[in-house]
C-alpha cells in the first residue's frame, strides 16, 4: 500500500469514527508515510492532535503536538492508556471531526500510556496537563468514543444545530459514496 500524500478529514457521523481501531502490525515505510500525512493534515487543519480514524484509517495511530514546534511532535502507535490520575479538570475541547463545535469536557489531569514509536520501539510515559488531555481525546477516537459522547446535556443542546447539520451533510453525501 502506498499511503496518500494528502488525507482529508473524516467528519461525524462517518461510521469509521465509531469503530475500535485495529492494531498496527508493520512498522515500515507505509507507516512512516501515513504518520507524515497525518501530521500534514493536522497542521493544515490547525489541530493539536489527530487519530487515524479521523482520516479514514482503521488503525491505532495517533499524532499530536501541543506547541506547534516540530520537536514536540509525538507519535503513539498501538497506544494503551494504563492509568489515569490527578484531579479531573474541565476544558473547552474541539475536534477536527466536529468542525466549529466545542464542549467542556472533564478529564483526569494525568495519564500513563504504553505504546510504540514509529520504529516499533516500546514507550511507556506519563503525560500531564494539556498533553494528557490531547492523548486522552485522541485515544478516545481509537476506541470509537467521540466528542459528542463526552458532552454534557447542556453542551449537546447548545451544539444541537451544528450536530444536526453534520448528520444532514453526511446523509446528503451518502448516495454519492455508494456509487
Amino acid at each position: 500500500m502506498t499511503a496518500p500524500l494528502d488525507f482529508s478529514l473524516t467528519l461525524y457521523p462517518e461510521p469509521i469514527l465509531r469503530h475500535i481501531a485495529k492494531p498496527v502490525a508493520a512498522f515500515d515505510a507505509d507507516l512512516h508515510a501515513i504518520v507524515a500525512a497525518m501530521y500534514e493534515r493536522m497542521r493544515k487543519s490547525k489541530g493539536v492532535g489527530l487519530a487515524a480514524p479521523q482520516v479514514g484509517l482503521d488503525q491505532r495511530i495517533l499524532v499530536l503536538n501541543s506547541t506547534g514546534e516540530p520537536e514536540d511532535d509525538l507519535t503513539l502507535v498501538n497506544p494503551e492508556i494504563v492509568a489515569r490520575s490527578g484531579d479531573p479538570t474541565l476544558f473547552d475541547e474541539g475536534c477536527l471531526s466536529f468542525p466549529g463545535i466545542y464542549a467542556e469536557i472533564r478529564r483526569p489531569d494525568r495519564c500513563t500510556v504504553r505504546a510504540f514509536d514509529i520504529e516499533g520501539r516500546p514507550i511507556q510515559a506519563e503525560y500531564s496537563g494539556f498533553v494528557s488531555r490531547i492523548v486522552q481525546h485522541e485515544y478516545d477516537h481509537l476506541e470509537g468514543v467521540l466528542l459528542v459522547d463526552r458532552m454534557s446535556p447542556t453542551d449537546k443542546l447548545r451544539n444541537r444545530a451544528a450536530l444536526e447539520e453534520l448528520v444532514a451533510r453526511y446523509k446528503r453525501a451518502a448516495p454519492a459514496k455508494t456509487r
